[in-house]
């Protein structure tokens, strides 16, 4: 082979930019290569894993990929452009979510590992999920049509010749759309596992599922569902976790619906509207739903107007549809959580990145994002990354 002597290419490290200059040979029959390449870099990446986890992990808690870049600059004296960082966290999110559901990434407990604290045998376990809807904010079509005239103008006013910009996607016909969170925890919390997806509900029942069988959940002695009153999510649960113990209805969104009738009824301040209204909370919550269901029969009797009718007939109604799910006494019995805040804060702590002022994303770019926040607060980190060395001494 032909000596075509010394090149260079550059890589980006935590240790800064390298270039690395090394031998190129040719031949008609192979072409030019570099052998060095193939001990140097086998992927032939131009950002070292190391830089790709610096720049995943700033941006969990960044606003944006701008300040992103600039927070990697300042602290690790790494430079790449906002938009270059971009690319490498989606890209790396993709990878994650693929990796996780290919059942690649292990999960760090299992349902033989949720004990309840208060039994001192320590032979029962138990395991708490919940699902849930929460809205993310989606590129428009026509944000995305305004943005390619923006840069095609951009363009024109430069006078220089361009790379032809690549087919545009179609945008979203809404600007925010339901992304399912799926959710499992111990009694004490100590052990949490979530997972997000963009799909419908039949896509959220699967996830369930998945998830469910990689954390052993059918091996738990105790497994109990808290959600919110949204009909799907009784049904993805019915339909792909047979082996549930007890499903119930959140505590606080059953207030919220007793709250918003009283509010109907006797207006906002009514000292009488708020006794009667806590009053009802606390048959649900001691003496179950049949005692419950008379006391809103007899105080619907009471209400004269169309308008308080319409307000008692839509809480009936609420309340008749999930009489299945409203057995606090039973709940509080076994000494079972009757609250599903645990599920809520995670729909609220996997879209903070998500959210916010300026943010708009695609579909599966969000997904990718979210999938590495779920891979830091599974504790699943260290299974992607794991060559991190402790600082010399």
């Amino acid at each position: 082979m032909a000596d075509k002597g010394r090149q260079s290419r550059t890589v980006l490290t935590i240790n800064g930019k390298i270039a690395i200059y090394r031998r190129w040979w040719y031949s008609r029959q192979t072409g030019s290569l570099a052998p060095a390449d193939e001990m140097l870099d086998h992927g032939g990446d131009t950002i070292t894993p190391g830089v790709v986890e610096m720049a995943c992990r700033i941006n969990l808690s960044a606003t944006s990929f701008r300040k992103a870049a600039s927070v990697l600059e300042r602290t690790a004296q790494v430079k790449v452009s906002g938009e270059r960082l971009r690319q490498v966290v989606e890209a790396t999110g993709r990878r994650v979510l693929q990796a996780q559901q290919d059942n690649a990434v292990r999960v760090t407990w299992q349902a033989s590992d949720c004990g309840v604290p208060e039994d001192k045998t320590g032979e029962k376990t138990r395991v708490y999920t919940g699902c849930d809807g929460v809205m993310v904010p989606i590129i428009t079509d026509a944000e995305k049509v305004k943005r390619r005239s923006t840069i095609k103008a951009k363009r024109r006013r430069s006078g220089k010749k361009c790379k032809r910009l690549p087919p545009r996607r179609r945008g979203s016909d809404l600007a925010w759309k339901e992304f399912k969170v799926v959710f499992f925890y111990s009694e004490d919390a100590r052990h949490q596992h979530v997972a997000f997806t963009d799909g419908n509900h039949v896509k959220a029942g699967t996830l369930l599922r998945r998830e469910a069988d990689r954390l052993q959940f059918r091996e738990a002695r105790e497994h109990i569902g808290i959600v919110d009153g949204a009909i799907w999510i009784r049904e993805q649960m019915e339909l792909h976790l047979a082996e549930l113990d007890g499903l119930g209805l959140d505590f606080y969104d059953l207030s919220e619906n007793v709250h918003h009738a009283r509010r109907k009824v006797f207006g906002e301040e009514s000292p009488d509207g708020r006794a009667r209204a806590d009053d009802l909370m606390h048959v649900f919550k001691h003496e179950g739903y049949s005692a419950a269901w008379e006391k809103i029969i007899q105080w619907r009797a009471t209400l004269k107007g169309q308008l308080k009718r319409e307000a008692s007939d839509r809480l009936m109604k609420f309340v008749s549809a999930r009489q299945e799910m409203i057995r606090y006494p039973k709940f509080r019995e076994r000494g079972w959580q009757i609250g599903s805040g645990p599920t809520e804060s995670q729909c609220k702590l996997c879209t903070k990145r998500l959210k916010g002022y300026g943010r708009r994303w695609d579909r599966p770019n969000a997904t990718a994002v979210a999938a590495l926040d779920a891979l830091d607060r599974n504790g699943q980190w260290p299974q992607v990354w794991p060559n991190a060395c402790p600082a010399a001494r």
